[in-house]
């Protein structure tokens, strides 16, 4: 369906202007004097056409961000509690956003609301916008008529997930700048500052030391290869990445993750306060158990956590328990796995999984913190080595020159 981009008038003798999805011009017209706009005939015309044309790169377009997903969560959330429509918390909300792509997608998804459909299946054809997770717990919010509350615990959620990956992002930011400075710098000496050396001692014509002579290599190779270093760096990373597309490919890599000796025990623990925020907050709207650890497994970010996941949502459909299939999976810790178990059969598994969330939102901010300072110094260590190694091995053959004299 074409987009028209139009501009009109209020009552009141405003200015607006906008785009909107429509067959035809004439359902615009009809579309804005039903939001009580005087269109201007002259001001409307079709996306995407002449000089308005857009040049769209795969992989550059507009994305909403969570927290704008966040923002009109609450919004929506406070006017429904002010007893507005939703047909009209979404005409006003359209024109708060700062976000061109969340404001076309709010301006399509009251189309289809004011055409008959639910919330929740008008939110389930922007699924780039509103994941499984979101659309589900709308859908159990409109069923069972707290909207206004199950809105707030989404935002509320988006927050705290928006927050938990800016954790372990902000870890990862301060080794990656370290291990990209040690890299230039190193390339730096091996390309500029090794050849001018290896050029004076080669004029001395005396056997240099073992260190320099590794050093002087090890430059004539880079500067030689170097090309093809790039080329085949690139050709791994291409092949990883197409292999981590694969079923078997991701869930190998995943476990390899999983296992690592450091981030491995990170990632566990943010999988763990991943899964059970999402089905907490599931189960205390009203999901079916069943339902809840589908959307959740696919929320998951890691195939094996998935595949566990699965794996209890299996175990429940056959009449089992949800803790057995954990527990056999390795990825969850005893003490959760216990503290599932208590939930089950006390009934109070949404307030158990929640707490479990609490508690490892705290692991993980005490796994960042530590891995970060272990770090540290640790990439200062070994950039010390090398550049030293290299610094010293140059300076070797002077040395031996002072000795003699």
């Amino acid at each position: 369906m074409p987009t028209f981009l139009w501009e009109g008038k209020t009552a009141q003798g405003r200015l607006m202007k906008g785009d909107l999805e429509a067959p035809n011009l004439e359902a615009v017209l009809s579309a804005l004097r039903e939001r009580r706009i005087r269109p201007i005939p002259n001001r409307i015309r079709q996306k995407g056409q002449g000089l308005d044309k857009e040049i769209s790169i795969p992989g550059f377009g507009e994305k909403v961000k969570p927290k704008e997903v966040s923002l009109f969560t609450r919004q929506f959330a406070t006017m429904i509690d002010a007893g507005l429509p939703i047909v009209q918390c979404l005409d006003i909300l359209s024109e708060q956003s700062a976000s061109k792509l969340l404001r076309n997608t709010i301006r399509g998804i009251r189309q289809d609301v004011e055409g008959g459909l639910t919330l929740a299946a008008s939110l389930k054809k922007y699924p780039k916008v509103f994941d499984d997770l979101y659309v589900n717990m709308v859908e159990a919010g409109e069923a069972g008529g707290v909207l206004n509350t199950i809105l707030n615990r989404i935002a509320l959620f988006i927050e705290k997930a928006t927050k938990l990956k800016k954790k372990v992002k902000g870890a990862m930011i301060y080794p990656c700048s370290i291990l990209a400075v040690a890299i230039i710098v190193v390339a730096v000496l091996l390309i500029f500052v090794i050849p001018v050396f290896a050029e004076l001692f080669t004029s001395m014509g005396k056997a240099l030391p073992v260190p320099t002579q590794i050093a002087i290599n090890l430059s004539n190779w880079f500067i030689a290869y170097w090309l093809y270093m790039i080329f085949g760096t690139a050709a791994v990373v291409g092949s990883l990445r197409f292999y981590y597309q694969t079923p078997h490919g991701r869930m190998h890599i995943d476990g390899i993750l999983l296992r690592m000796p450091i981030f491995g025990d990170l990632l566990r623990k943010v999988a763990v306060a991943r899964f059970s925020q999402n089905m907490s907050i599931l189960l205390s709207s009203g999901v079916p158990i069943l339902d809840g650890l589908a959307i959740t497994a696919r929320t998951a970010g890691n195939k094996v956590v998935e595949k566990a996941i699965m794996d209890s949502r299996l175990s429940i459909s056959q009449g089992k328990t949800v803790a057995e299939p954990l527990r056999d999976s390795k990825i969850f810790p005893p003490m959760v796995c216990q503290m599932v178990a208590v939930g089950e059969s006390t009934g109070g598994l949404d307030g158990m999984l929640k707490k479990v969330g609490e508690l490892y939102e705290e692991e993980v901010d005490d796994a960042v913190a530590n891995l970060t300072a272990l770090m540290e110094p640790l990439i200062m260590v070994v950039l010390g080595v090398i550049l030293g190694a290299l610094v010293i091995s140059m300076y070797l053959p002077i040395f031996q020159m002072g000795s003699l004299v």
